[in-house]
């Protein structure tokens, strides 16, 4: 027995001590400080810092409805009574309705004539209408952002002009011209609007 403990025993406690310490604390605690002095911003969350106060991440969505914004992408992420706007990142998810569902099929008709009242009857972009797998996109294409330009001028009496330049400044290229889509981030347009990034 006492030579089980001594050479079975204690070396396999040891062991799970040493690995929980190396992968649990060691490697964890390493990978934070690189991070923070490599990427502080990307890893305390990308947050978005307003003359001292915090107002989005880059990385989450979030709801607009007033016409003077841009519009990003429905969330069905934590969709309750009191927040029917989605975008709860502690809920992150898709609606999980197939395209046959008359839930979905309601939903996408009812965005699609919402879209047409106050933008015109141009074909609206899916992005638009469509829920993302996460709930949580702060992006949408740059067409679902053209879509939108006239109403924003509109809504703030400013040329069209205005509106798409402050698209194009918020507009990300595929990494290296290959890996991913044009796309906009909607906070950052919205912000750029009402003048509040410097």
């Amino acid at each position: 027995m006492y030579s089980f403990l001594r050479h079975q025993l204690l070396p396999a406690f040891a062991l799970l001590v040493a690995l929980s310490i190396a992968t649990g604390v060691a490697y964890p605690a390493a990978v934070t400080a690189i991070a923070q002095v490599a990427f502080p911003t990307q890893a305390n969350g990308s947050m978005i810092v307003v003359d001292g106060k915090t107002v989005g991440s880059t990385l989450i969505g979030q709801s607009f409805s007033d016409p003077k914004y841009l519009w990003g992408r429905p969330s069905a992420a934590g969709v309750t009574d009191e927040n029917p706007g989605g975008y709860d990142a502690n809920a992150s998810a898709g609606s999980n309705l197939g395209p046959t569902n008359k839930d979905l099929i309601d939903r996408v008709t009812a965005a699609v004539d919402a879209y047409r009242a106050t933008n015109g009857d141009a074909p609206v972009p899916v992005d638009l209408v469509t829920t993302s797998g996460s709930g949580l996109d702060p992006e949408i294409s740059p067409d679902a952002a053209e879509y939108q330009v006239a109403r924003i001028a509109v809504a703030r009496g400013i040329g069209e002009d205005v509106v798409r330049a402050a698209i194009d400044r918020h507009t990300e290229q595929p990494l290296f011209g290959l890996l991913g889509q044009p796309r906009v981030n909607v906070l950052l347009v919205n912000l750029d609007l009402d003048g509040r990034l410097r």
